[in-house]
């Protein structure tokens, strides 16, 4: 008996081996099918498409704002700006908006107005590359302009949007699917940051290959489809991680403050109007609006209404200077405030000390790849150090990367002169024919957070025409100073990539959920108008030979972030 057991036994063995393969498969096949049906890669799905189309639109819009107006920066000028202080006013609305919405309706809302937005803007740019001739003629050509007002508002408008969809997403949802495990929220920030880095490189590309090799009417026409695609699959996914992840269904109650404040309007409102208690005791001032539906009363009430949003707005501001993490915020903003991010800015100087084009492509890849290599500097970091001492190793390595852009500024070949600015000949370059030159930033603000911003704005540089003499011919530049300066720039894009997602992660964690939306609005608010002060510092100072000047500016404005963060990290 004890034979046949053994023989049983050794049957079975073969059996069991042939099967182990088999059952290792399947565990395999059902991890990977649990992985791309969880919530964790529904949301990079979305994100990664979110991203491509916004990509892919921020680049497209400025090159048919160039094609509209004639090879003039007006357009591009004006919708940078509407762009940047539309956010900065607005900031602290979309903030408060989010908080006090479901979640899910807020993401619903978001994307649907922001792919319309695109997708209206779209066929309205369609309509006017197509009948351009006849709508000149169309009103003494003031049809033209009101074509021009509504496809500004409608991109503005789609800007708005994508921010609220970001901060919503990227800045409240993963907090809540990772939990309070922090290592999976820094790797979900990380990987998001990743795809953005490598979207930035092929999503312009692919517009761009459309609208050189088609026209801007059919580039128009693959934005507008993409859109629409894109619209049905991130609400799918979307829907399905809301389902998937209870916890977001639960929204944190809103203030007290807030509630004792409305409910002091009504009473305020009972005592002008003689109102019955029983009438105001539990209904809201809109409905009383609806009853008492006089001149008098609708033009109190929004007199209210803007009252009430001047006070959000100032109540968000005060929030976010509440917060234990306001310094680490503040410094991140004081980091937009720079030319040397390589940007539209940086670019554009590149190309006046006689660099090609297409060397500029490619240092646009390094500077992607830069980016990728700070998320992988930045969990590395993480893990072995902690957040608070990978944002300060981060920071010291930024800043030193940048003093070796300052000291290059008085390298062999740079053009830093600040008598130029003083010179009758710089002056008279400023306005003369073709001095305008418009840098095409394929990628946007390579340095800026796009959840944020996701601002791609063109920017006429402006260049000094070489005069007759040897010495200001373009190949008598030597290229060591702008050689070192674009080497220095990349290595401080992984410092700064990596300090970026710092900051985000301590945002993340510690602003409370009740004000997670307003403070994140606040941020981009910030961030906005930083960004703003750096190019206004280009306007003060256009000429090349003044570029070094403003790398020192953007040193100190960097090195007063870093210090805002050490104060913050030392507490």
């Amino acid at each position: 008996m004890v034979e046949d057991s053994d023989n049983l036994k050794d049957s079975g063995s073969p059996r069991t081996r042939t099967e182990t393969p088999v059952r290792r498969k399947n565990r395999f096949i059902n991890a990977v099918l649990s992985y791309l049906t969880g919530p964790r890669f529904l949301v990079y799905a979305s994100c990664a498409l979110s991203i491509w189309g916004d990509r892919m639109w921020h680049f497209a819009m400025s090159v048919f704002l160039i094609e509209l107006y004639g090879h003039n920066l007006l357009l591009t000028a004006v919708f940078g700006l509407v762009v940047a202080g539309s956010v900065l006013v607005f900031g602290a609305l979309i903030g408060d908006w989010i908080d006090r919405k479901p979640r899910n309706k807020v993401a619903h809302a978001s994307l649907f107005i922001q792919n319309s937005s695109v997708t209206a803007c779209c066929v309205v740019l369609m309509l006017v590359f197509s009948y351009k001739t006849e709508m000149e003629q169309m009103w003494h050509g003031w049809f033209t302009v009101f074509c021009y007002a509504v496809v500004i508002i409608l991109a503005d408008l789609a800007n708005l949007a994508s921010t609220a969809l970001t901060i919503t997403i990227q800045k409240d949802w993963i907090v809540v699917i990772t939990g309070e495990n922090r290592g999976q929220l820094a790797g979900m920030n990380a990987a998001i940051r990743r795809m953005d880095q490598v979207i930035n490189i092929f999503a312009p590309l692919s517009v761009g290959q459309v609208m050189t090799w088609a026209s801007n009417v059919i580039g128009c026409g693959f934005i507008l489809g993409w859109n629409l695609i894109s619209l049905l699959v991130e609400f799918i996914f979307l829907s399905r991680v809301y389902q998937l992840v209870p916890p977001l269904a639960v929204k944190p109650q809103q203030n007290k403050d807030i509630l004792n404040l409305q409910m002091c309007q009504v009473s305020r409102v009972q005592k002008e109007n003689n109102l019955p208690p029983t009438l105001t005791t539990f209904i809201t001032i809109e409905t009383q609006a609806s009853i008492f539906s006089s001149g008098a009363m609708k033009c109190m009430m929004c007199e209210r209404k803007m009252h009430r949003m001047l006070c959000t707005c100032r109540d968000g501001w005060k929030a976010y200077y509440r917060q234990s993490v306001f310094l680490a915020g503040l410094g991140l903003a004081f980091l937009y405030t720079t030319v040397l991010g390589f940007d539209c800015i940086t670019t554009g100087y590149a190309y006046t000390q006689g660099i090609s084009g297409s060397l500029l492509s490619i240092l646009m890849a390094l500077s992607a790849f830069s980016g990728l290599m700070g998320t992988i500097l930045f969990t590395k970091l993480r893990k072995r150090y902690g957040l608070a001492v990978t944002g300060i190793v981060s920071s010291l390595l930024h800043v030193s990367c940048l003093m070796l852009c300052v000291f290059s500024v008085f390298a062999p070949g740079s053009p830093f002169d600040l008598g130029c600015a003083a010179s009758a000949n710089c002056r008279s370059q400023l306005f003369s024919h073709g001095s305008m030159l418009v840098i095409l930033s394929l990628q946007g603000t390579s340095s800026r957070k796009f959840s944020n911003f996701n601002m791609n704005l063109f920017i006429g540089s402006t260049i000094s025409q070489y005069d007759d003499s040897p010495e200001s011919s373009p190949d008598y530049v030597r290229m060591e100073s702008w050689s070192v300066v674009m080497k220095k720039v990349m290595c401080s894009l992984v410092c700064l990539w990596s300090f970026d997602l710092t900051v985000t992660q301590l945002l993340q964690e510690n602003i409370p959920e009740s004000e997670r939306g307003i403070v994140n609005g606040v941020q981009s608010s910030m961030n906005y108008l930083m960004d703003l002060v750096h190019f206004i510092m280009v306007i003060l100072a256009p000429q090349p030979q003044q570029f070094g000047l403003l790398v020192i500016i953007s040193l100190l404005f960097v090195i007063t972030g870093h210090v805002m963060y050490f104060i913050y990290a030392k507490k």
